[in-house]
């Protein structure tokens, strides 16, 4: 005779699943979503330490290496990957992802040289970014249920290289190879799903 367990006792706690080490270091100049995603992973048990700039990531990697890390690509003073560095010249253990909203293979494979285990495009929901983090080697990652559609990723793509021009329509413009009208006004509409 079997018994049928229920979900919560087949699934192991967010506890089990961290480990002792709950040390968590989210690096992102974003500071509503740096909120956000701290309070979502200090709810799954996760020690939140957060830092808004290179300097401060690196900093705190130096004082206290975290046995996980969050870490934006692009932060308003450099490069997320001086952070990688700093983490791993302290702990090797660290479980690192990296969040870009500017995804390409060269950034995803340095990424991953330099210690990342993880590169998860902009904007990851806490779930995804749980998951990625306490995966085990060897593991796949479970595609999204609700990819981001081609309209919402070319969006996404527009208004990064804006922010980048610092809110410039013309030089916008000019990298994307676009007309300024046009740009105009995609950035009048809403967002698309």
């Amino acid at each position: 005779m079997t018994e049928k367990l229920t979900e919560h006792e087949s699934a192991p706690s967010d506890a089990a699943l961290i480990g002792a080490d709950t040390s968590l270091l989210i690096v992102d100049d974003d500071a509503p979503f740096l909120r956000r995603l701290g309070r979502a992973m200090e709810t799954r048990g996760f020690a939140v330490d957060v830092a808004e700039s290179v300097a401060e990531g690196i900093a705190k990697a130096k004082t206290r290496p975290p046995k996980y890390a969050v870490v934006d690509l692009r932060l308003g003073d450099g490069s997320g990957l001086d952070v990688i560095e700093a983490i791993r010249s302290r702990r090797d253990d660290t479980r690192i992802i990296m969040l870009t909203g500017y995804g390409n293979i060269a950034t995803a494979v340095n990424a991953v040289k330099l210690g990342a285990v993880d590169y998860l495009a902009k904007p990851a929901d806490a779930d995804d970014i749980f998951a990625a983090l306490v995966q085990k080697a060897g593991e796949r990652a479970e595609p999204p249920e609700n990819p981001m559609s081609a309209d919402r990723v070319r969006w996404e793509h527009i208004q990064r290289v804006y922010e980048m021009c610092e809110r410039n329509v013309s030089e916008t413009a000019r990298r994307l190879n676009m007309h300024r009208r046009t740009l105009q006004r995609i950035l009048a509409k809403r967002a698309p799903k």
